[in-house]
């Protein structure tokens, strides 16, 4: 059966913004504002990594100190380290997550260190997190496939998501992060990860790269999952696939939400206005079908 409701967190302020040009931080604020104005109210809005590796994050603090700040509305965090939290609580972050891998290339790739060293470093973080009343995430990349080793065994993928949730991460975002995968594989990988974790702790986060992201969803839908991660006017390119589009389209997932009769609090024609304000600040192509159609 289809859920009534999904709450949708929007991660075009962070995981969008850091794999495009540099943008004003005024920009990134209207972005947050107009995404809240909408009806969103999960919002990831910035991210406290190293300015050296993603200088398009490097005024997070700034944002976070001149958003309007709503309190229905839940502003988090990237924080991969102790240093990157304490950032984060000076700022205000409402959440905080941390992030690992399925696939110990892409993890000895990206963050130097193999998938279980990751998992130790990211104990301390946790801890002094939640001394600070702070909910973790925990995003799994490459639960769908891999640049460097491309397909990845399911069981690794519920293995790194239920160290997680051991851990205290209270909500795991399942990420599919070279956007490969396909409908049967995606719903066979939920099922494997709920078997050890309450599905209700579980989210998505494919992305569009080979137009699959929807279908993915959809066919997910029903196994009891209610969080879905995206990005607004499909913010955010593909890294590890040269070319490719990244993230799905905000506005996309909600059309097809919304066509299924599940509420998402969200107005399409607002978050629709929010995405071409950012893509011409940008000067780039709304990547969101659904806004080219209704703008």
């Amino acid at each position: 059966m289809l859920p009534k409701r999904v709450s949708i967190v929007e991660v075009g302020a962070r995981d969008g913004l850091q794999n495009e040009q540099l943008v004003s931080t005024q920009a990134k604020v209207d972005l947050i504002e107009s995404l809240v104005n909408a009806g969103v109210n999960r919002i990831e809005a910035g991210s406290f990594v190293s300015p050296k590796w993603v200088p398009q994050m490097a005024d997070s603090a700034e944002v976070f100190a001149h958003i309007t700040r709503q309190q229905s509305v839940c502003y988090s965090a990237l924080t991969p380290n102790i240093q990157g939290l304490e950032r984060a609580i000076a700022a205000g972050s409402n959440e905080v997550a941390i992030f690992g891998s399925a696939s110990e290339s892409f993890s000895q790739r990206n963050i130097n260190c193999s998938i279980d060293e990751s998992i130790e470093r990211f104990i301390p973080v946790i801890e002094q997190a939640k001394a600070n009343n702070l909910a973790v995430r925990g995003y799994v990349s490459c639960t769908l496939g891999c640049p460097y080793e491309g397909d990845i065994d399911i069981k690794q993928v519920a293995r790194v998501a239920a160290k997680f949730y051991q851990l205290g991460v209270y909500e795991v975002s399942l990420g599919d992060t070279i956007g490969v995968g396909t409908p049967i594989k995606a719903r066979r990988m939920v099922e494997a990860v709920a078997a050890n974790i309450p599905v209700e702790a579980l989210a998505l986060h494919f992305h569009d790269t080979y137009g699959q992201a929807l279908a993915n969803i959809f066919a997910c839908l029903d196994t009891g999952i209610t969080t879905i991660d995206s990005a607004v006017a499909g913010l955010g390119g593909c890294p590890y696939a040269k070319g490719a589009s990244g993230n799905l389209a905000t506005e996309d997932l909600v059309y097809m939400l919304h066509g299924l009769g599940i509420h998402t609090g969200i107005d399409l024609n607002l978050l629709a206005s929010a995405g071409e304000t950012i893509s011409q600040a940008l000067g780039r192509h709304n990547q969101a079908k659904v806004a080219q159609a209704i703008l």
